[in-house]
């Protein structure tokens, strides 16, 4: 049996890679720069240079080796084929077969959301569970979705964008992708800011978040700070926002049924009273069958992509 794995997160930004026993023991954890002019040509080369070097520090055969895991921020099939990851500068590509040839080693990858659910089904909030959803409440809302233990890909890897469910049929604003009415609108930090502007607007009632926003302050903390100081218009804000969040999970529910739904993100900093809110509109909104699903928090925090590229290979 392989004694070690490798997973790697890649980001915008920076790749993020950590290496594995098989029980999910990260031994070492580390980070390198995500080089991506010349349309991305550089990153999986730097990846696997990253690897083998890695290896070769710690004196790791190659057959001691179960495989390689990555997430990608793209839309990426059951084949490891990532439909453009545009923030990559990549169009269609290959990533099992390209990254696994310059490694010499087994290569599975996925969107990186849906890598982060199953790391975070493996061995943080969703600990335990084989059928979970990971909405993680960021600038956006991603998501993941795991059934059976299996990520959710979908025709084009697309599935699991839960924060572009339509929610709400009168929203002037359009969302990043172009519609109007989606989750993420809503339920994200800038969609919780977006709530908090408009109560202030159209309420008179004071509120520490009026001087939050005179000092240019206003923000999800800010807001569930409040809310926690009993600030009765913060309250009001949380209520519309576990009312959009609860319903949208009631209609996951409905078609994937899953035992618990795992919140991270910024957001969910705000901690258990976030998953107050959410859980009461929820059950107002599902059906009789789904309403045992439980509600807990993230707690892999930046580490879930890791975990989950590397459980990717070690099934």
């Amino acid at each position: 049996m392989a004694e070690y794995c490798f997973g790697v997160d890649l980001g915008g930004t920076s790749v993020k890679l950590g290496l594995f026993d098989p029980e999910g023991t990260v031994l070492e954890k580390w980070e390198i720069p995500t080089r991506k002019e010349e349309n991305g040509s550089k990153i999986l080369p730097d990846i696997a240079k990253a690897i083998l070097d890695k290896a070769a520090e710690r004196n790791i055969a190659k057959e001691d080796v179960a495989g390689v895991g990555i997430g990608v921020p793209g839309p990426v099939d059951g084949k490891g084929v990532v439909h453009r990851a545009v923030n990559l500068g990549w169009d269609v590509m290959n990533i099992n077969e390209t990254l696994g040839g310059l490694l010499g080693m087994p290569v599975k990858a996925g969107n990186d959301a849906n890598v982060a659910a199953l790391g975070e089904m493996w061995c943080g909030g969703g600990k335990g569970y084989t059928n979970m959803v990971l909405a993680t409440l960021g600038t956006g809302v991603g998501g993941g979705i795991i059934i059976n233990g299996e990520m959710v890909t979908g025709a084009t890897g697309a599935g699991g964008e839960i924060g572009h469910i339509h929610i709400e049929d009168n929203e002037p604003d359009a969302c990043g992708c172009g519609n109007h009415g989606c989750l993420e609108q809503y339920a994200s930090a800038t969609g919780v800011v977006r709530l908090a502007e408009r109560r202030l607007a159209s309420s008179e009632k004071d509120s520490v978040l009026r001087t939050a926003k005179a000092n240019g302050r206003l923000s999800a903390k800010a807001v569930f700070d409040a809310v926690k100081a009993g600030d009765e218009l913060a309250c009001e804000i949380a209520e519309q926002f576990g009312d959009y969040l609860g319903k949208g999970f009631a209609a996951i529910a409905g078609v994937v049924n899953p035992e618990v739904f795992v919140l991270g993100g910024g957001v969910s900093k705000a901690g258990e009273i976030l998953c107050e809110y959410v859980s009461k509109y929820y059950q107002k909104y599902v059906f009789h069958g789904c309403g045992g699903a439980q509600f807990k928090l993230a707690t892999l925090g930046n580490d879930a992509g890791i975990y989950g590229a590397a459980k990717l290979v070690i099934g």
